[in-house]
């Protein structure tokens, strides 16, 4: 955290200096505008380009490229788009404007440092979106016991602002069908744990779409999410704690069998249910905000949930896919809101679906239980100990 807060103060102090001594209060306003738009050109547009080399992933030349698919795609539209619009200003503004001492000192004082800030903030947030160890560049979350309702911040909050002004802005008039808010609510939050545990050598992004919810049959819908049982309880035969204003509900999740190089060890960080309100959701369920939701565990029996931290890895083998499945599912529980409906499931970086309509729980599929060898094993132990 010292170094991500220092690196910030060297960033905006370089900014202010420079428009201080160099710049003009024209020049120095233009370019914080042109890296506000060439931001929004890498925000709205990194993943459509990094989807282009992870889809030649199969190509040797292309694999390596994978994880840092969408950094470098990120760095290469915000560079792009900054030179563009950088050699165009500077063609405009050739002619030198003095407004006067004091609105030029104090003009391009307050100039360089939103730029520092901003430009601080998106570094910090490329990196987070880098296959890079979970401390750097800073440690947002506890190392061993992550809260996804607990982050630390930066100095400024930078890499927030830097986020959070793109969120705001993609969810209002400019959201089109798909809002950024929407499709990555907590963006900084994801990105995050989405990596925190990348020295078990755990991969950040799938090749392919790895995930899938259970398609929709003739004349019968799809039961991929319902509320959970009233007599659920944990593996120790415990009552699960109540979390106030929200409800437990079960959502089915396919892993794919054809993607299991990538899916085959995750954690629950990695998996992330998207919450819409209720009143918003059937308008559009891609546009407007929604709202991170992270697994509180998984089905291990009909009525028994196998708890987990955030940051436990779950290993998934060929063994488990049965009789010849070519998608294994796994029930994971999340607490969600009471003014709010699942619409959409994301695993890792880039692997997303739809999630159909609750069913209610007299419509829940039979469960299909799920028991890691670790658990397994806990179990047995526990058994004998009795």
């Amino acid at each position: 955290m010292l170094i991500a807060n220092l690196v910030i103060l060297l960033i905006i102090s370089s900014c202010v200096a420079y428009q201080y001594l160099k710049g003009t209060f024209i020049k120095s306003f233009a370019t914080v505008i042109i890296v506000i738009c060439a931001s929004v050109v890498a925000f709205g547009y990194f993943e459509l380009l990094a989807n282009v080399f992870i889809s030649r992933s199969g190509n040797s030349r292309f694999s390596a490229l994978v994880p840092w698919a969408q950094p470098l795609s990120f760095t290469l539209l915000f560079v792009l788009t900054f030179g563009i619009l950088q050699t165009i200003v500077a063609r405009l503004t050739h002619q030198k404007v003095d407004l006067g001492l004091l609105p030029e000192r104090i003009g391009r004082v307050v100039c360089g440092i939103f730029l520092g800030i901003i430009t601080s903030g998106l570094l910090l947030t490329v990196l987070a979106m880098a296959p890079l160890p979970g401390k750097y560049p800073y440690q947002r979350f506890d190392e061993n016991r992550p809260d996804a309702e607990k982050p630390n911040k930066v100095l400024f909050n930078a890499d927030g602002f830097a986020t959070g002004w793109f969120s705001m802005v993609s969810k209002g008039s400019f959201s089109g069908k798909r809002s950024f808010a929407t499709l990555h609510p907590a963006f900084l939050d994801q990105v995050f744990l989405n990596r925190h545990k990348l020295e078990d050598k755990l991969s950040i992004t799938t090749s392919s779409n790895a995930i899938e919810l259970p398609k929709k049959k003739a004349a019968q819908k799809a039961a991929a999410a319902w509320p959970a049982r009233e007599d659920l309880k944990d593996t120790n035969g415990r009552p699960l704690p109540p979390k106030s204003g929200h409800s437990l509900t079960i959502v089915r999740v396919g892993i794919k069998k054809n993607a299991l190089k990538d899916p085959g060890k995750f954690t629950l960080a990695q998996l992330r249910l998207i919450c819409k309100q209720k009143r918003h959701a059937d308008k559009n369920p891609l546009a407007g905000k929604a709202k991170n939701v992270y697994p509180l565990g998984y089905l291990s029996a009909a009525n028994r949930l196998q708890t987990k931290r955030l940051n436990d890895v779950i290993t998934l083998v060929r063994s488990d896919f049965k009789n010849k499945a070519t998608v294994r599912y796994i029930d994971f529980a999340f607490y969600v809101p009471t003014d709010s409906v699942p619409v959409l499931l994301e695993f890792k970086q880039n692997s997303i679906a739809e999630v159909p309509p609750l069913v209610t729980a007299d419509d829940a599929p039979p469960t299909d239980p799920f028991i890691q060898p670790a658990d397994r094993k806990k179990g047995s132990d526990a058994k004998s100990k009795r």
